[in-house]
This record gives structure tokens, C-alpha cells and sequence, in this order.
């Protein structure tokens, strides 16, 4: 090897030794001068105004705070990001000053500014509180490349921090930009206009019903759960890319010359944003081209949380014919076959009011509400109808009517009799069936087997326990089967015998649960009213049958029929003088059917 490129690298690696050791490990000669814990004790990120940053040979980008919030003012004007520009004013806040090679150190360099990067600098900072301004210069990365050199203006020597600051400014205006397409949340708007491919509907925000409501083409109530999903989808949506800032670009090329989507907000009459979409690049069409108007920029941002504003606005409106809870009802009337009312006493205690007035099942009040609520338009009939329409519709008058009423101490519109809701059935039409409500001028057709759900007569909504003893009451079970009959006697607890003339083998602990049991019965489901009916449901004058004896001479029997579809065993027992059929519960019917089924006798 030449002697002389030997030489060379020797000094070479002396003097990196050199500068490692003494200004990367920041070794200070003895006696010199404790530097203060921070680099910019002045510094006060809440009182900063602007920040300014100039990237070498690039264009000075700059934000100005007002009202606590930063818009980029240089080289474009445009929301920023105040959560990247916090971090960097908080990073500098930090900046340990004690990391600092002095101005006495750096006596024999001549050449420091250009050594340690600072001629020109990476980065020029300038952070200003009013009218006091700070200065930070950035050089380049240490050997190790883990720390970076800055200066600050007017302050001595040159400082070393982590390099991870260099990764909190922005080498590019668009590193500060605000990738919001929208922030709703800072938005006061109350309308929103809806216009796609040549048509629009409008949507307007109640404060007093704490819902939106489409007010153009027509007034009708929205779908608030699918507005309020898309705004929030709206909200999220980031921009993907800043295609230009400007002011000449094609907006036909784009797509936005005329946009094929606008998004208009506002405050009553007052404009608040203007949303506008054009078409997609056409290598990608997950992406879509938007602009806010009265802005430059062409912005790209996802398709998916903006395709749904492009559909028709029957898709806004809202399918449910009524959305109401029980808690928000006193009383439903019932006007059909049967008129009758189902009416709250207490809490969730309710009472069927017709001819006899009976406890309601609760639960199946529940299912009542769940069954209305669950009615959906299936199908938009007539937008507008007027009464002589009605009668086509089977509307005039309704075959069946459901008027949800509020107590007129509770109701918060006087003169509306306390009605929430009327719902109005109609004709069949295939499997749906024409409804309207009272208080909208449209016909809309909903699924006839929901429909049918609903309850029509007030046995229907009778509680279904059939009966309350304990076997403790009973003195006697008389079993029918198969056209023969046996009679169990109760003497005591857990003991049973057979009446005189019967005869089989008892399981006392056995017979004992199934009185248990029986004595709660209680309707898995009602299917029909009145003895005409017995007949199709599998009942005959010789079924099979339990009659339950209690020390008080009462006498409680229930027959049993045929099997439902569902597999349930069809009952019948009198309530009220009246036959009443319904579903046994599977459970109790299987113990019936092994402890109380009657042994033939031994030949």
C-alpha cells in the first residue's frame, strides 16, 4: 500500500476518534460551565402564534393559530394539522440544553458552520409568541446518524438532540396539512342537500325532535340511523392524496366540471361547506376525485364513505312505519274485527280493555311493540295520496288500525288527543299488504307475513298463565286417556293413591313434581278462541284429558288436541266461560305423558 494513503487514513481515523470522543460523548474539560437543563427556556407552546419552517431550497411553509386552531398560511392557505404542529412546539419545548458543544470549544474550527451542517441548514425554525420571536437552526445527523446539530439564534455554541425531531418537521407543506376531508364537529349545520346525477333532496336537522327529516322533494320522516352512519363515515374519510393546488387546473378532467355528487351544508339559508366529487382515476377506482368549494385544492379520498350519497333518496327515508318503545306509549287501540285496547296500570303492568277487561301478558305487550317496530316499508306505493285514493287501496275504510296514544298529561303537543302514532292496514296485494300513517299523505306496502304478527283480537295479549295452585291445594287428579279415565287422590305431601276403581303404579316424588308444574301452567303460545273452533285444532268430545280437583271443591281441566307445526301439543281450557286453545309447553306435556299417563291393567 502507498505509504502516504496509509498516512492519510490514519489521521482520518484519529480525527474521527477525535470528534466522537470529544463532542458526540460531550466530554467537557474541567471547570466549564454548567449549561441550562433547557435549549428555548422561553419557549411557551400555549403562547405561540405562528410557526414558520424552511426546508433547504424548498418554499417556507408557515401556520398562524387562531381561535386555537392552525390553518396553514404559506405557501398555500389551508387547514392544518394542530396535532403535528403541538408535537413539534412541545419536542422543542423539551429540548435538553445541556447537550451543547460551546463557543470556546469551537474557537479552532473555522470551518464549524459547514462541519455540523449549518451552512445552509437542513431546517430553518422561526416559533413566534406575539411579538418575541425564536430562531432554530437544524444541521445534520452525528456520525452515530442518532442525534442531529441546531443552533438557536443568538444563543452560544451549537446543541445535539435525538435525531428523532427531524421526523416532526415538515420537509413539505402537505406533512401539515389537515387530512380531514371534512370536520363536522366544528361545523354548525342543521340542512344538508343532497345532489347526484341531475336530482337532489334535502334533509333538515330537528332540535326538537332530536331528528333529521326530508323536507325536498317531500316532506317525510329520514332514516336517522343511515344518516347519522354516513356523516360519521364523512367525518372519518382522509384525504389520500393532494393532487393540485391549482387555481387553473381541469376541473373536467377531474370529474368536477360538474361534480357528479355535491355535498351542501348549512345554517338554515347560510352556506356552510360545499362538498363536490368527480369521477375516479382510472387505474383506481377505490379512490374518487372532491374539492371543497371556493378552495383550489384537488383532493383524493376513498370512494367507499362517499358512494352512499349517491343513491336515490327513497333510500334516506325512513322504512319504519314507527319506531316507539313501551316505555313511550300509554295505550294502543286495536280497531279491527275486534276493537279493543291494551292500556298501561303501573310500570310495566298493562290490562286488555274490550267486552271483559283481563290482565295483559307482558312479554307478549313487548312482542307487540317489537312487532310494530319492526314493520318495514317494503315498497313506496304513491308519494302523495289523496282520500279519493284511498278506497283502491283497501284504506277507506282501513281493514285494521293501531293508534299508539300517549297520556294527554305526558304528551308534549297539545291537541293531538295524545295520539304518537296511527298505523292503517289495507288490501293484500300478493305477500304484501297497503298501509299508510294518519298523518302522511303516502301508501306504502309492507311484508303481509309481518303483518300477521301483529295481534288482532284480545285473547291474543291475555297473560298466559293459565292458573296459580300449589299441590298442596289439590286433593284429587282425574286423568282421561284414550277413552279411559283414572283418579289419583293427595293425602298428603309426596303421597298419592289411586280412587277406588283405578289401578296402575304410582311414582309419588314424580307425580308430585308434574302437580308442581302443573299448577304454573302456563300458554307457550295462543292460537284461537271459542269451542267452534275445537274442531281444527284436533279436539273432539273424547280427548285426552287432566281435570285438577282442589280441597275447595274447584274444578280445572285442560284437554288436549293436536300438534302444532312447531311440534307444540294444541290445549283448551275455559277462562271466563270462554274456550280458549293454545300451544302446551313441551316440558310439562313430557312429564305429563310419563307420570300421569295411565297404566292398562295387567290381564
Amino acid at each position: 500500500m502507498n505509504p502516504k494513503t496509509t498516512w492519510t487514513l490514519v489521521a482520518l481515523a484519529v480525527g474521527l476518534f477525535a470528534f466522537i470522543f470529544f463532542f458526540e460523548r460531550h466530554l467537557r474539560p474541567a471547570g466549564s460551565a454548567v449549561t441550562e437543563a433547557r435549549a428555548l427556556p422561553e419557549l411557551d407552546t400555549g403562547a405561540v402564534t405562528s410557526v414558520q419552517v424552511r426546508p433547504a431550497g424548498q418554499l417556507e411553509i408557515r401556520a398562524d393559530r387562531t381561535n386555537n386552531t392552525w390553518q396553514l398560511t404559506k405557501p398555500i392557505v389551508y387547514p392544518a394539522q394542530s396535532a403535528m404542529i403541538a408535537g413539534l412546539l412541545h419536542a422543542l419545548e423539551r429540548l435538553d440544553g445541556r447537550n451543547r458543544i460551546t463557543s470556546h470549544e469551537l474557537r479552532n474550527r473555522p470551518q464549524a458552520d459547514k462541519e455540523f451542517g449549518f451552512d445552509p441548514p437542513q431546517f430553518s425554525l422561526i416559533v413566534q409568541q406575539g411579538e418575541p420571536r425564536t430562531q432554530i437552526l437544524v444541521g445534520r445527523l452525528t456520525a452515530l446518524k442518532d442525534q442531529v446539530f441546531f443552533q438557536v439564534v443568538g444563543k452560544d455554541g451549537i446543541f445535539v438532540t435525538d435525531a428523532a425531531l427531524l421526523k416532526l418537521i415538515p420537509p413539505t407543506p402537505d406533512d401539515w396539512r389537515d387530512t380531514a376531508l371534512v370536520n363536522l364537529r366544528e361545523l354548525k349545520f342543521d340542512r344538508l342537500a343532497v345532489s347526484s346525477g341531475g336530482k337532489t333532496f334535502e334533509i333538515e336537522w330537528s332540535p326538537k325532535s332530536q331528528l333529521w327529516r326530508m323536507i325536498r322533494p317531500m316532506e317525510a320522516r329520514a332514516d336517522n340511523p343511515r344518516i347519522e352512519d354516513l356523516l360519521q363515515k364523512l367525518q372519518a374519510a382522509r384525504v389520500t392524496q393532494f393532487v393540485t393546488d391549482d387555481p387553473k387546473a381541469d376541473l373536467d378532467f377531474y370529474g368536477l366540471q360538474p361534480p357528479g355528487l355535491e355535498l351542501a351544508l348549512s345554517q338554515g339559508t347560510n352556506p356552510v361547506v360545499l362538498l363536490q366529487f368527480g369521477k375516479s382515476p382510472t387505474n383506481d377506482a377505490s379512490q374518487v376525485y372532491a374539492r371543497r368549494s371556493g378552495e383550489p385544492a384537488i383532493l383524493l379520498v376513498p370512494e367507499e364513505p362517499i358512494s352512499p350519497w349517491r343513491a336515490k333518496y327513497d333510500d334516506f327515508r325512513d322504512r319504519h312505519l314507527v319506531a316507539v318503545a313501551s316505555g313511550m306509549v300509554d295505550t294502543v287501540e286495536i280497531r279491527g274485527v275486534e276493537n279493543f285496547a291494551v292500556q298501561r296500570l303501573t310500570n310495566d303492568v298493562w290490562q286488555v280493555v274490550t267486552t271483559n277487561t283481563f290482565t295483559a301478558d307482558t312479554a307478549l305487550v313487548h312482542d307487540l311493540f317489537g312487532s310494530l317496530g319492526a314493520l318495514e316499508v317494503a315498497q313506496f306505493v304513491k308519494y302523495v295520496v289523496t282520500p279519493p285514493d284511498l278506497p283502491s287501496y283497501g284504506l277507506e275504510p282501513p281493514s285494521r288500525q293501531y293508534i299508539l296514544r300517549v297520556a294527554l298529561t305526558n304528551t308534549v303537543s297539545p291537541g293531538t288527543n295524545g295520539v304518537v302514532a296511527q298505523l292503517l292496514f289495507g288490501a293484500v296485494q300478493g305477500d304484501k299488504i297497503y298501509a299508510r300513517r294518519a298523518d302522511e299523505n303516502s301508501v306504502y306496502a309492507v311484508r303481509l307475513s309481518d303483518y300477521q304478527r301483529l295481534p288482532y283480537a284480545s285473547w291474543q295479549l291475555r297473560d298466559r298463565r293459565i292458573w296459580n295452585f300449589a299441590e298442596n291445594d289439590v286433593s284429587k287428579v282425574a286423568i282421561r286417556e284414550k277413552g279411559k279415565t283414572t283418579e289419583l287422590l293427595r293425602s298428603g305431601t309426596n303421597h298419592w293413591a289411586f280412587a277406588p276403581g283405578s289401578q296402575g303404579i304410582i311414582d309419588n316424588y314424580a307425580v308430585e313434581e308434574t302437580v308442581h308444574r302443573l299448577g304454573e301452567l302456563t300458554a307457550a303460545r295462543w292460537v284461537d278462541d271459542g269451542a267452534q273452533n275445537r274442531l281444527r285444532y284436533g279436539f273432539s268430545d273424547n280427548s285426552d284429558q287432566i281435570t285438577v280437583e282442589t280441597k275447595k271443591g274447584n274444578k280445572l281441566g285442560v284437554e288436549f288436541g293436536g300438534v302444532s307445526p312447531q311440534g307444540f301439543p294444541y290445549a283448551a281450557v275455559v277462562l271466563d266461560g270462554q274456550t280458549r286453545i293454545f300451544e302446551f309447553p313441551l316440558r310439562l306435556y313430557h312429564y305429563i305423558q310419563t307420570y300421569l299417563s295411565i297404566v292398562p291393567s295387567t290381564p
